[in-house]
């Protein structure tokens, strides 16, 4: 039996389908913990050498395309961001709030998205209401975009005409010409391994999730250059430690910067557009302060005084 199900190597028993993958086993929990050999994952049928060598053949092509758009990028003078995160974190209506805001802050600057999801229109819909070019690029069964995908819709997007004005043109030698979203498909795994010739990958977390995120899926925040903390409206009325949810993510990725964004509220639009767009004139907000939900406000508000009236009572201070 033992040569069948491994039982004879019970801290690393093989897999009897593919004989050099292994899975750990913690002896104290009997957790099971696939991936810890030189694959970094596991595959059923295949073992740790095919699946090198399939993930060399599959990423080494896809890098050869995304270095072409990097370079075709850089020719039109557009800068693209892959924005990723689980689905739910409010990618698409964080889009739209900054194409709203960059009409009114930097009208002159070119925007366009590709959206990626497995079926429908309904984001590139979203996108298209706004005014700014969009493609959907539906993956079917895939669970990511790819560095191809990516560069057949860059093709078919009027940016793709745009002409670079060039560093002589331009007051800022390292300004943008022109801005392209790439809203990839929400998962916190897959897209992680997959270069699209983008200038940085961006990952959206919203309170709403968890605080342990980052350690779940590490790969994805370790690929991350930032981490935009969605939705803190809904900060008094969840669980969230945003503390320790940076600290996670510094604790996978030391150098990830943070911010902290209510696309709906309109928190943090100013510093998520001037990282966007770091030497570039962007006009500061009109509006000098956020538009907030009452209800929610008095909410919290009442949820603060209550909090503040039982810390005096076991204070024994008596509320007059």
């Amino acid at each position: 039996m033992c040569t069948v199900c491994g039982c004879s190597t019970p801290n690393r028993p093989r897999s009897s389908e593919a004989p050099d993958t292994y899975v750990a086993v913690d002896r104290a929990t009997g957790d099971l913990h696939y991936g810890t050999g030189a694959a970094g994952v596991s595959v059923v049928g295949l073992g740790a050498t095919r699946t090198i060598a399939i993930e060399a053949d599959v990423l080494g092509a896809n890098r050869r395309f995304a270095e072409h758009n990097r370079a075709h990028f850089a020719a039109h003078g557009v800068r693209a961001f892959n924005l990723l995160s689980s689905p739910g974190s409010g990618k698409t209506t964080l889009l739209c709030a900054t194409i709203h805001a960059l009409r009114q802050r930097a009208p002159t600057l070119p925007v366009s998205v590709i959206e990626g999801d497995q079926q429908t229109s309904v984001d590139a819909d979203r996108i298209r209401a706004t005014g700014a070019p969009a493609i959907q690029v539906n993956t079917g069964r895939g669970c990511h975009l790819d560095a191809r995908m990516v560069g057949d819709a860059f093709a078919r997007l009027a940016l793709h005409g745009h002409t670079h004005a060039g560093d002589h043109a331009h007051p800022h030698a390292d300004a943008t010409d022109a801005l392209l979203f790439i809203e990839n498909v929400g998962n916190l795994v897959c897209p992680a391994l997959w270069d699209l010739g983008e200038a940085a990958k961006v990952v959206v977390l919203s309170v709403t999730e968890g605080e342990d995120k980052p350690l779940k899926y590490p790969d994805m925040f370790a690929a991350a250059t930032l981490m935009v903390l969605n939705k803190i409206d809904l900060l008094p009325h969840v669980a969230f430690d945003v503390e320790r949810c940076i600290a996670n993510a510094r604790r996978i990725n030391p150098a990830v910067e943070v911010l902290r964004v209510s696309a709906t509220r309109g928190d943090g639009m100013d510093a998520w557009l001037a990282w966007l767009l770091p030497r570039s004139d962007v006009r500061p907000s009109a509006q000098p302060l956020p538009v907030v939900d009452p209800a929610a406000t008095e909410a919290a508000l009442r949820d603060r005084i209550a909090m503040l009236e039982a810390a005096l009572a076991a204070a024994g201070v008596e509320v007059p």
